[in-house]
């Protein structure tokens, strides 16, 4: 499930495009349908929105004027998780040093758009 604030990797043709971030995801007019507003992540940064299907949000490959796309979600970019994991360690670590005082690496949380899918 794709949440305001994921990154995601554009398909045209079946070919990678762009990435982008979403930037917001509310009802449209129509049932069942979400108008989806994208940042691509492209020089110059553009702007653009989509009126989609949860479906199409989450993966499902679907056309525009006749050509296939496809919206992928990013969960975790190579190296950079292993980053993570490795300051983790770091800092917990740290905690004997520290007199018994517990670090706390920050993670921030996703929060669902309250109107979203």
């Amino acid at each position: 499930m794709a949440y305001a604030g994921d990154v995601v990797l554009i398909y045209n043709e079946e070919k990678p495009a762009f990435f982008a971030r979403i930037d917001s995801i509310k009802p449209d007019i129509k049932k069942g349908w979400f108008v989806v507003q994208f940042l691509a992540l492209t020089l110059p940064l553009h702007s653009f929105s989509w009126i989609l299907r949860e479906e199409y949000i989450n993966g499902m490959p679907f056309t525009m004027d006749g050509k296939p796309v496809k919206i992928e979600t990013l969960r975790s970019i190579p190296g950079v998780e292993a980053e993570k994991n490795k300051n983790i360690v770091e800092n917990t670590a740290t905690v004997s040093k520290n007199k018994g005082k517990k670090i706390i690496p920050f993670r921030p949380s996703k929060k669902k758009d309250e109107k979203g899918p």
